[in-house]
């Protein structure tokens, strides 16, 4: 069913604000749930929001915390998030390495403590619709094996680059395992096979069964060997710049996927000038004569956000009934 975006974002509101949120910081992480939906990342608005709501009643979420300086260097600082709602923690972050780009070119946030950052291309899309390039990634509980292994021991570890393009920012926005967690959660939910396979079932085999894959744990990682090295590198990363937990710290901790380390990073950019160079590599790239449509990322994004606005935005009618009743 579809339905209006204030509506779905008021709920969202009204749960947070019983919840203890103050009215700034309930519209704030109201808005953000109900535009990733409205976007048509389901996984990380409606569908997400349960799991948030749980996660601030366990305490691992505090709505009253405040990011703090730790240190700076420079372009570089180091933040302490306190464990407050990963989603404001990091929109603060994002907007003070805008501010350190302002003034030295490029600029470099780091925090510890922090939650989940729900959808990680909000962030990247903030830089782009400054005028920033927006990079940014975190780390996450062990969710995914190293190449050769079995056994979670890294995380999927999204990574984001967003990059100003008129008004519609091209805008990656990937996991390192080949489908994200709340991608196989929400396949599983509907019943459906992955379109490509997605990892191993309890005996070795690749499967496009999404419930198979989270049993086994066995998810796979983008590029193989390849992917499974950038998400132990972006652990390393986030660990070292951030001065928190990676993720063996966060799983062995036990406390669920809390206290994660996130980096953002903005660059001065000139769109205007870049505009050309931009549209000539998107047309060289759309070029192919397959006769497939080809898209750069983010780009069926706008449409997937023209339609849910016109239309309303697609939600899972019993996770939505779940929320009216909170």
């Amino acid at each position: 069913m579809r339905i209006p975006f204030d509506e779905l974002k008021q709920h969202f509101k009204r749960v947070l604000t019983a919840l203890n949120f103050n009215p700034n910081k309930a519209e704030a992480c109201a808005d953000i749930f109900a535009a990733n939906s409205r976007d048509g990342v389901y996984s990380h608005g409606l569908n997400r929001f349960p799991t948030f709501v749980e996660y601030i009643k366990k305490g691992f979420v505090k709505p009253d915390a405040e990011p703090s300086l730790l240190n700076t260097f420079g372009a570089v600082e180091q933040w302490n998030g306190n464990f407050g709602p990963g989603m404001l923690n990091a929109r603060f972050c994002m907007s003070r390495a805008m501010q350190l780009a302002e003034i030295n070119g490029i600029g470099c946030v780091a925090i510890k403590n922090t939650n989940h950052w729900m959808r990680g291309g909000t962030y990247g899309l903030q830089a782009a619709e400054a005028g920033y390039i927006g990079i940014c990634f975190t780390n996450t509980i062990a969710n995914l094996p190293p190449w050769g292994g079995t056994q979670p021991r890294l995380g999927n570890n999204p990574l984001v680059i967003a990059v100003p393009h008129n008004d519609e920012p091209v805008l990656l926005d990937m996991a390192m395992s080949q489908y994200a967690m709340g991608k196989l959660q929400l396949y599983k939910a509907q019943n459906k096979p992955l379109p490509q396979p997605g990892g191993y079932d309890n005996e070795g085999n690749l499967t496009t069964d999404a419930s198979a894959i989270l049993e086994s744990q066995r998810a796979l990682p983008i590029g193989f060997w390849k992917g499974s090295g950038l998400s132990l590198v972006l652990d390393m990363l986030a660990t070292l710049l951030s001065g928190g937990q990676s993720t063996a710290a966060i799983t062995n901790a036990g406390k669920a996927e809390s206290g994660v380390s996130q980096v953002f990073i903005a660059i001065k950019t000139d769109a205007d000038r870049n505009r050309s160079l931009i549209n000539e590599i998107l047309t060289y790239t759309k070029s192919d004569n397959s006769g497939q449509e080809i898209s750069y990322p983010g780009e069926n994004m706008m449409r997937t956000r023209d339609q849910s606005l016109k239309e309303g935005v697609w939600v899972d009618e019993e996770i939505w009934e779940k929320v009216k009743g909170m």
